[in-house]
């Protein structure tokens, strides 16, 4: 089918796809699961499968036809002919720039009339509110592609007693093979992943009734370029993509406003047929050339949007916080508000004039506070910001600009807005000049683990994996607490949590010291103290080894 005009494809023979499970014997504890797709390459050892995704392509594709008008009078006629094992390419962030009246659609069709659909998206919406989660609560999705689970209840109590399948890819690798599928490119080499559970295949996927794993991730094929081990990932194509566009002509070409371009324009050219709501619909000439963030070209069909946008997390500042957005560092004077400002404090140093930043949830989110006036720093932000200002004042709310957290957030004047891929490519380029991070544990070696504890229910990676993907280039700094709550240190000799990255941290910032890391040597060097911590304490609560520098300084 790929060497056929796109008009002329659906008539083309379907391909045959076996949904059979073969296992075989494996080096580990659990069974090796093999998707066989009917096509295979023969190797001289084994069977090896073409896709490390289980999507496939459904038998009978809604048609396109071109010369035909592409307005559709509403979402439902749009949505009407997609089959059920569908592969559905879901634009948006959260609940930013998500196709909420599609959505809406294909849920009014029922789990009679559709269903067994494979979604692909970076999460699942929120629940009871938006997105993919009101499909996976009607019962139509069998499984999820996406990096981050987020807090959906009904979401993480199918995948425990095998309702529904999650593969967890982290969010820069989603983004590139859904460009790559839109591109012809059949796979990649990337560095994002390696020497963790994304390498070896050992993230559960599929569960039981009772909660045992059934299914696991792929293993991927690794190569070695320029002493750096490389993951090969392959495209993801779909059979029907949604998205929202704010201003779209009838030829189909679309205007994104800010955050809500982050997976849409990748998503429609991955796909065979792309359906856009769209907030506006205008005249063929109507929108200048230089303003098209999508061509024509992409879109199948258009539909008015019915369904107004909504922020997932509403985050507003006081007028009296100050037109930067900074509010006071010490409220309620807490013993564990000050060591998270100690935190943040020492972590802004790492911050200098005119760096790019990408700053982790949680306290190193907090850095810019600390900053000196005048020092100007730009914020990237992974679904599409650069330029990422504060929380919004009540009246300057817009649902279009969210930060990866999904908070509402605003952009300083310079700021620039873009797609998923764009975005990694900053990340994975090394163009960034710092990455913050939290963690649950840091290594003596620089290992990273921040995204999972086996045994317990885990969000995601989200797009941690490739924040730390060019530890050379991009210098990665862990600012968290030292120990958890149940006293056990976070820096440790070796991580037992699965990792987000090898030998990627070069400086550790907690509340009671600072640490430099050979990430080389895989040691550490106790350089900074905190005011009123000695050494003794340092060594009572740290479970990794470290030298102490002759010229010990005191943190400030």
């Amino acid at each position: 089918m790929a060497g056929l005009p796109r008009a002329l494809r659906q008539t083309a023979p379907a391909l045959l796809v076996s949904r059979q499970w073969a296992v075989s014997a494996s080096t580990t504890s659990r069974p090796s699961l093999r998707l066989s797709l009917g096509v295979r390459v023969q190797t001289t050892h084994n069977v090896r499968n073409l896709s490390y995704s289980r999507n496939w392509r459904s038998q009978d594709l809604p048609t396109v036809a071109r010369g035909d008008s592409k307005l559709y009078a509403s979402a439902d006629d749009a949505v009407a002919d997609i089959k059920s094992g569908s592969v559905i390419l879901s634009s948006g962030f959260g609940l930013c720039g998500v196709a909420e009246t599609l959505i809406e659609a294909i849920r009014k069709r029922g789990p009679e009339s559709l269903h067994s659909l494979t979604a692909v998206s970076n999460n699942a919406g929120a629940e009871g509110r938006g997105g993919l989660a009101l499909l996976i609560e009607s019962g139509q999705i069998d499984r999820m592609i996406m990096s981050h689970l987020g807090s959906n209840k009904i979401l993480e109590k199918k995948y425990l007693t095998g309702k529904i399948a999650v593969e967890l890819c982290p969010q820069g690798t989603i983004a590139e093979r859904i460009r790559a599928a839109g591109s012809g490119i059949p796979a990649f080499f990337t560095p994002t992943g390696g020497q963790t559970f994304i390498q070896q295949g050992q993230i559960p996927v599929r569960h039981d009734a009772d909660g045992n794993v059934v299914e696991y991730g792929k293993p991927r094929e690794t190569r070695i370029f320029n002493g750096r081990p490389f993951l090969m990932e392959t495209a993801l194509p779909g059979d029907v993509a949604i998205l929202r566009a704010y201003k779209v002509d009838k030829a189909g070409n679309c205007v994104f406003r800010y955050t809500a371009k982050s997976f849409a324009p990748l998503m429609a050219k991955a796909a065979k047929v792309a359906i856009v709501e769209a907030e506006h619909i205008v005249e063929v000439g109507e929108i200048d050339p230089n303003d098209v963030d999508l061509a024509g070209i992409f879109i199948d069909r258009i539909v008015p949007a019915t369904k107004p946008s909504q922020v997932e997390v509403l985050k507003t500042r006081s007028p009296d916080d100050g037109s930067d957005g900074k509010q006071a560092k010490a409220k309620g004077g807490s013993d564990a508000l000050e060591r998270r400002n100690r935190i943040a404090r020492r972590a802004a140093k790492e911050l200098k004039d005119g760096f790019y930043v990408n700053l982790g949830v949680g306290i190193p989110t907090l850095a810019p506070e600390f900053l000196p006036p005048g020092q100007k720093v730009w914020i990237q932000s992974e679904n599409g910001i650069l330029g990422m200002g504060p929380y919004p004042l009540p009246d300057e709310v817009d649902p279009d600009i969210v930060n990866a957290g999904k908070e509402s957030v605003t952009l300083v004047p310079g700021a620039a807005t873009f797609d998923s891929s764009e975005s990694f490519s900053m990340i994975r380029g090394g163009h960034v000049d710092v990455s913050i991070l939290g963690a649950l544990q840091v290594s003596a070696a620089g290992d990273l683990a921040n995204y999972m504890i086996p045994g317990k229910m885990f969000k995601g990676m989200g797009g941690a994996m490739d924040l730390v993907s060019n530890p050379d280039n991009t210098k990665i700094v862990v600012a968290t607490e030292h120990v958890a709550k149940d006293g056990s240190s976070k820096v440790v000799q070796t991580c037992s949590l699965p990792l987000t990255g090898a030998r990627v941290v070069s400086t550790i910032i907690t509340d009671l010291c600072v640490f430099e890391v050979d990430r080389k040597k895989g040691t550490l060097t106790l350089t900074e103290i905190a005011p009123g911590v000695d050494v003794d304490e340092v060594r009572s609560k740290t479970d990794a080894d470290f030298y102490v520098a002759d010229d010990l300084k005191t943190m400030e």
